[in-house]
């Protein structure tokens, strides 16, 4: 793209503003539908936090437990909280039954919705759950496509009705007879070994682009073999081209095998992410980042930088940072320093903490995916408007060229601390395009601060821009936040 590209993710179910109780049935609680998702919704993401494709997260059918007609029940000891997670896939060809007023509208309504989102000029992201489905899994698939671990029989980590034997492998530890509750014991892992799996998710990938669908978000992609992907990916692509595929990759070694199995973007939740947040809370000084960004090397542009998602706790949450706006030094950092995508996470950007007692997922500081609740921040009277307002002048400013095309400067190699700057507390770096720049310096620490920096002839040569003059001032940031300085 020629543009900062900015990702938004969504739970469709937990959208729009309702009373529910924790741990409460659908019947009790409700939960969002895709019609819900509205043309002046989207417009919204579109105009004012400049989004270009919204993932919608739990779309496809998955385990819950509540019931349908119409649908196999599941059974409920097997189902993590009341509403299931969205990765214990039970039907890889169907939405969610929950998402229409009846099942049988859900395939119709989803359909509008990708329509409505691209008539609001954004494109279409969901899942793709490669690694595992639900433990009652559902044709195409038989026990030839699983883990069979003849001679045990399952044991699952409370008492239940529910029997199996011999035992499926589960999805995190197919070897493992005997999960145990941290585990994904809801699932059953995929054999890739047998490539007649190979061919239903191939099948899987082509059934949601032939509905329109811009690109798949790709779960736990270091447990299903690279090459599967390089086959899937091309013969995608060959059917519809400019597919995005979006790898979720933790282990920082395997990111140039996946990228070069033909991954758009991945995740860089153990490198950027995990670096932020070591230095949000005091325990890595803020020069640690300059290490991280060298690590990725020609991989930079091709990460997908986030400071929140749904696995991962809220940043204004008591177990994070306890304030949306204490974000704003990160935040900057991670959108603004590298040509990378940036993903925001629904509610983000308006502080949403995180903080309630949803049900199965207790008081975590994240939002749950296993229960029929809602956002805080769906109420309009919870929002903070004044971080909404730096949200939206991020993404403005990291849709100019300047910092979704041009280059980047860490000035930490200049700026050692001293007495006009803490490389502890404070990072630094310039970014240009067209003889354009800009100076950024994000404020890690919890009090105001006034820096001077040292800049080189050789930065302003190597960024192709005149020396400015205005870079050498003294500039004033608040607490947790940062400062922009551009040339016109």
């Amino acid at each position: 793209m020629d543009r900062k590209f900015i990702l938004y993710q969504m739970l469709p179910r937990l959208t729009g503003s309702r009373k529910w109780v924790p741990g409460g049935t659908l019947e009790q609680n409700g939960c969002g539908r895709l019609k819900d998702i509205t043309s002046e919704y989207l417009l919204d993401l579109k105009q004012n936090l400049h989004v270009d494709a919204v993932w919608y997260t739990g779309v496809i059918a998955h385990a819950t437990k509540a019931r349908f007609e119409g649908v196999e029940p599941c059974h409920p000891d097997l189902v993590k909280g009341q509403a299931g997670s969205p990765y214990a896939i039970t039907d890889y060809f169907e939405v969610a039954p929950y998402l229409a007023d009846s099942p049988k509208e859900a395939m119709r309504d989803f359909e509008a919705l990708v329509e409505r989102t691209h008539r609001s000029g954004m494109k279409v992201i969901i899942d793709f759950v490669p690694n595992h489905v639900f433990r009652q899994f559902q044709p195409p698939f038989t026990k030839n496509n699983f883990y069979t671990l003849y001679g045990q029989s399952l044991k699952l980590p409370f008492e239940t009705s529910y029997s199996e034997s011999p035992a499926l492998g589960t999805g995190n530890c197919p070897g493992n007879a005997e999960p145990s509750k941290y585990d994904w014991y809801d699932t059953v892992k995929l054999n890739y070994d047998n490539k007649y799996t190979w061919n239903i998710m191939l099948d899987v990938l082509q059934f949601w682009a032939g509905k329109g669908v811009d690109g798949f978000r790709c779960d736990m992609v270091e447990l299903v073999p690279a090459d599967f992907f390089r086959w899937a990916i091309s013969q995608v692509r060959h059917r519809f081209p400019g597919v995005i595929f979006i790898a979720e990759a933790y282990d920082k070694g395997n990111y140039h095998r996946y990228h070069d199995a033909g991954f758009d973007y991945l995740y860089d939740k153990s490198g950027f992410y995990d670096a932020l947040r070591e230095v949000c809370a005091g325990h890595r000084p803020a020069y640690w980042l300059t290490g991280e960004w060298q690590f990725l090397g020609d991989l930079q542009p091709r990460m997908l930088n986030f400071l929140e998602n749904h696995d991962e706790v809220r940043l204004a949450s008591d177990f994070f940072l306890g304030s949306g706006r204490k974000g704003l030094a990160p935040l900057a950092v991670s959108m603004l320093f590298n040509t990378a995508p940036f993903m925001i996470y629904f509610g983000q950007e308006y502080g949403e903490r995180g903080m309630l007692e949803e049900g199965y997922s207790g008081r975590d500081g994240r939002t749950s995916i296993y229960d029929w609740c809602c956002l805080e921040t769906a109420d309009p009277a919870q929002r903070d408007m004044e971080l909404y307002e730096r949200y939206r002048q991020l993404t403005a400013l990291a849709a100019d060229p300047v910092f979704s095309e041009g280059k980047s400067y860490d000035l930490m190699y200049l700026n050692p601390s001293g007495e006009h700057f803490d490389a502890a507390r404070q990072f630094a770096f310039m970014r240009s395009y067209g003889g354009r720049g800009a100076l950024v310096v994000a404020n890690f620490a919890d009090h105001a601060t006034d820096v001077r920096l040292n800049i080189d002839d050789g930065v302003f040569s190597y960024m192709e821009i005149e020396k400015q003059p205005q870079f050498f001032d003294t500039i004033h940031i608040e607490a947790n936040d940062y400062a922009i300085i551009k040339t016109l």
